[in-house]
């Protein structure tokens, strides 16, 4: 998720910043000092499950069709009916084709695709767009008590804190779960310096999100291009 803003254009350059742990500041204001402290004495808290309702759905959808179809089938032999010629058909074809057939080959792909991809919603736990924030401690009745930050939410925030920094032009920031990517274009200061502001400010600001597991801060600042 990102967010975005602009101004006017004038030269050009490009200065990256390494990659760093946002941290809490002591010198914060009453409000944000607060933030900090109860970020620090926060627990850390997991990600949350998306529920998968339509995965789920469709996959349960399948199995009564599939056996339903298979009961029906069942039930019309015993009663000395004929069963299903579609069901006679693949059973044939299952016995009478070689393990190497393209047929064969591409129905086992499927499979093994579907599986996966069944597991891998088993054990990832999805919403990714919302990042987890850290419980507070010493608190009664917290326990229970889980809160989320959307990742769109917090790129906005970042965003419009970024283009207050003195110098800013224009800012686009993205966030991850693990990483926060911010860009720049400043349009007067030296690059050095609107990088190190920069830097500091997004560094707080990340720190009093509160968010369970800190991501790192990558800043670029850059010339705008001309024309």
């Amino acid at each position: 998720m990102s967010g975005n803003t602009r101004r006017q254009p004038t030269d050009r350059g490009d200065i990256p910043s390494g990659t760093r742990q946002a941290a809490s500041f002591a010198g914060d204001t009453p409000g944000t000092g607060a933030t900090a402290a109860a970020h620090k004495a926060g627990r850390p808290t997991r990600r949350f499950w998306s529920a998968r309702r339509i995965p789920a759905a469709i996959v349960a959808l399948l199995s009564v069709t599939g056996v339903g179809l298979l009961l029906y089938d069942v039930v019309s032999v015993r009663a000395d009916q004929p069963g299903m010629s579609w069901r006679r058909r693949l059973a044939e074809e299952l016995a009478t084709r070689p393990l190497d057939d393209i047929w064969m080959t591409v129905g086992a792909a499927v499979a093994m695709v579907l599986g996966l991809w069944l597991f891998l919603l088993a054990v990832m736990p999805g919403l990714r767009r919302l990042l987890p924030m850290r419980q507070p401690t010493g608190i009664l009745r917290t326990g229970e008590v889980r809160a989320g930050l959307d990742r769109h939410a917090a790129a906005l925030l970042l965003r419009d804190r970024a283009v207050q920094v003195s110098g800013v032009q224009s800012a686009r920031v993205d966030v991850g779960r693990r990483k926060v990517k911010a860009r720049a274009q400043a349009h007067f200061r030296d690059l050095n310096e609107v990088r190190a502001d920069l830097d500091a400010a997004l560094s707080k600001a990340v720190a009093n999100l509160g968010l369970a597991q800190q991501p790192r801060l990558d800043v670029r600042v850059r010339r705008p291009k001309k024309g």
